[in-house]
């Protein structure tokens, strides 16, 4: 189960089991219950910033999927993986040299290509 999840479902039973303590300390005559309320906003403020610290790891844990099955790697527009497992902004695997043209159209007027 993933801790967001967790921390989200004993919210409830955290605050039951506080309001419990602070019925035993009224019933023992330590602290009476309108003066028990900072223990209920401690009890809220450490549940939230423990949900918080959980759903920043579980969104850092998510994998990004591909566009589509022949995509490049995932990285910055215009690079592409290198020999060395980096990164380069050379031309990707599949991108033809900068100088060839597609066979079926002509090179120009001047009487190059067909």
């Amino acid at each position: 189960m993933n801790r967001y999840v967790f921390l989200r479902r004993i919210r409830g039973p955290v605050m039951i089991v506080v309001f419990g303590v602070t019925a035993l300390l009224n019933q023992w005559d330590v602290m009476s219950f309108g003066k028990s309320w900072p223990l209920y906003l401690i009890a809220l403020g450490v549940l939230m910033l423990a949900e918080r610290a959980a759903w920043a790891q579980a969104q850092s844990e998510i994998p990004l999927p591909g566009a589509y099955a022949g995509a490049p790697p995932q990285g910055y527009p215009g690079q592409y993986p290198d020999q060395r497992g980096g990164w380069s902004e050379t031309t990707g695997p599949t991108s033809p040299a900068p100088n060839a043209t597609p066979p079926d159209m002509p090179q120009g007027a001047n009487g190059e290509g067909r």
